[in-house]
């Protein structure tokens, strides 16, 4: 599908961007401690051995954010728990697919979100949303979360927020390094341009990655309009209401909030009618 090789092309980009600043960070480090033997292995090292600690991080810390456990396989007296894992299995087949790990959280929202790569994926889904949605809208949401999964856009979302969290804190120390005037105040607004300006490349693909999700969420359950009901559903009940997570959460979730003009050029999502009107269009 076009809308696929459009967004792998700007996960390419973005990719390398963030590749990128994280070869300035080794540079900065090189610069401040030398290119003594000692330093370069130790470098190298941590060059290889972070990437891993970041997603591993991001991805816990995601999940523990909303205080997510592992849904149960049997139904309850309030749930039937045991559809949703029908459900996803059945999608995962259509859409090849190892089945993820399912978790359900207290969100204080309708909503859901995915980590993780193909072979350990995790799908996380609020009690409010299985509330408040029917099967078929249900299912779409699942689909939509497991396109995120097989499209891979999710590490990168993890991996950049990391990124950008650790280009961060480089800037902030080389700052208060320097001795500027203002000290803390400066170093910590150097710190968040810099954060801001690493976000501005994430936002490339952040809001497209959800159109792409959308339409293959109505692609594989062949059900656009349960789809476009559903984010109907959930920007409706999500209205006035605090999502209990950290804002690099809310980034991953299917429903990111309704925002002013301000928070719509930072924006992780794109608006929800617009979301909706392309479902009815197909």
């Amino acid at each position: 599908m076009v809308g696929h090789t459009q967004l792998k092309l700007r996960m390419a980009i973005v990719g390398s961007i963030l590749f990128g600043l994280y070869l300035a960070v080794a540079a900065v480090v090189l610069t401040i401690y030398g290119t003594g033997t000692g330093v370069i292995a130790l470098l190298t090292l941590g060059m290889v051995g972070y990437p891993f600690v970041l997603y591993k991080f991001g991805k816990w810390s995601a999940i523990r954010g909303v205080g997510a456990e592992d849904m149960p396989e049997q139904a309850t007296q309030r749930y039937r728990y045991d559809e949703i894992h029908q459900a996803t299995e059945l999608l995962c087949e259509e859409m090849g697919l190892e089945k993820p790990r399912l978790m359900v959280a207290d969100m204080g929202v309708p909503n859901a979100f995915a980590v993780g790569r193909k072979a350990d994926g995790v799908v996380v889904i609020s009690r409010e949303i299985i509330d408040l949605l029917d099967r078929d809208e249900l299912d779409g949401v699942i689909a939509h979360e497991l396109a995120h999964i097989k499209n891979r856009d999710t590490v990168v979302m993890v991996m950049g927020q990391s990124i950008a969290a650790l280009v961060g804190w480089v800037v902030f120390f080389i700052i208060r390094a320097r001795g500027q005037q203002g000290g803390f105040l400066v170093a910590w607004l150097g710190s968040m341009v810099a954060q801001m300006v690493v976000t501005v490349f994430l936002m490339a693909i952040s809001r497209y990655r959800e159109y792409v999700a959308d339409e293959d969420a109505a692609q594989y359950t062949r059900n656009p309009e349960a789809m476009a009901r559903a984010l109907e559903k959930i920007s409706a009940g999500g209205q006035g209401k605090e999502m209990k997570a950290e804002s690099n959460v809310s980034a991953l979730c299917i429903f990111g909030g309704e925002r002013g003009l301000l928070g719509t050029l930072f924006a992780t999502h794109p608006p929800t009618q617009k979301r909706i009107d392309r479902l009815r269009s197909y």
